[in-house]
């Protein structure tokens, strides 16, 4: 790679932020780790050095891992590894006093026009901010606000390609599109959340799924293995390459009307039996249903299908080779 790509600061040496790194690093960025426990950088580099050598071994690297591992410095002093960088990627734990004071030191020794993304899996970019109001310096939370954003990844991030981009209402919409550049350069398929909720887009739909499952083991309906195998089996296989709306959508003749027709009752049954009465409402289901046709018009519905089918049996093979 010989194209010069934007620096790439990482303030947190754990396991995503080293992940974040091999990301980066694989795309071409020169990549600056900056952690407030330095010794973390011996295990960081070890770790480094292990996924991308597993990278390798299964030929997902373009380039050596020395040359990919090269790209990657770590930086005990936060001015010297954010002072020039494009996109700071905060990996701290998650605690919302923590991140405050980490973007506001970052903020102080970072361009001007730095993006600055947080990692968070649940906590909001207006949350982050709110104990930033009473910065002193007025202006300085003012700029923070304009650039900040939660960027939250799959885990891995260079194995899972989803990044959720969640905006405040005071982030410039400039710096999103400019993230969402930066990142899709990366390799991410990045998904704007349109309205800050806690957990986002990721995490609300894997909560819904483990709490159903938690509810059936509770209530003697099935065991935990007897749960991961309707995920792993069947609908895992599916959802690997296509997702909830247009599983059911291809599930039906006549697409996701028809199903939410025959299936709604069902399901607001089921939820109402777990204390969440929230059925599908014909405006709603008239919402999803002219999404999902602009994407997929009923004249090529018999054709998604065939090629759903033909990913699965494409896939076939893989899934019974590294069943458990």
């Amino acid at each position: 790679m010989t194209e010069q790509r934007p620096l790439v600061a990482i303030a947190g040496a754990g396991s995503i932020g080293v992940a974040f790194a091999v990301l980066f690093a694989s795309a071409g960025h020169p990549v600056r780790v900056w952690d407030a426990f330095p010794e973390a950088f011996e295990r960081a580099r070890a770790d480094l050095r292990s996924r991308l050598g597993l990278l390798a071994e299964f030929g997902l690297l373009a380039e050596d891992p020395s040359v990919v591992g090269s790209r990657v410095t770590f930086e005990d002093d936060l001015r010297e590894a954010v002072g020039a960088a494009a996109l700071v990627q905060e990996c701290a734990p998650e605690r919302v006093e923590l991140k405050r004071e980490l973007f506001a030191a970052i903020a102080a020794v970072a361009p001007a026009d730095a993006i600055l993304a947080s990692s968070s899996s649940a906590i909001t970019p207006s949350t982050i901010l709110a104990g930033l109001d009473d910065d002193p310096d007025a202006a300085r939370a003012g700029d923070i606000a304009a650039r900040l954003i939660v960027a939250h990844p799959g885990n891995p991030p260079y194995l899972l390609s989803v990044i959720e981009l969640v905006p405040s209402p005071a982030t410039d919409a400039a710096v999103l599109d400019r993230a969402s550049a930066l990142y899709g350069g990366a390799g991410l398929r990045p998904v704007l959340v349109r309205k800050e909720v806690e957990g986002f887009l990721f995490n609300r739909l894997q909560g819904a799924v483990l709490r159903e499952a938690y509810a059936l083991v509770r209530d003697g309906v099935a065991t935990v293995d007897d749960i991961d195998e309707v995920v792993r089996s069947g609908l895992g296989r599916r959802w690997s390459f296509i997702g909830p709306f247009e599983t059911v959508d291809l599930n039906t003749r006549g697409g996701l009307e028809s199903h939410a027709e025959k299936m709604g009752p069902a399901y607001e049954r089921m939820g109402a039996e777990r204390g969440q009465h929230d059925p599908w409402t014909p405006k709603l289901v008239a919402t999803a249903v002219a999404q999902r046709r602009a994407l997929l018009p009923l004249d090529e519905w018999d054709e998604r299908v065939r090629w759903r089918d033909e990913q699965l049996m494409r896939l076939k093979p893989l899934w019974d080779a590294i069943r458990p």
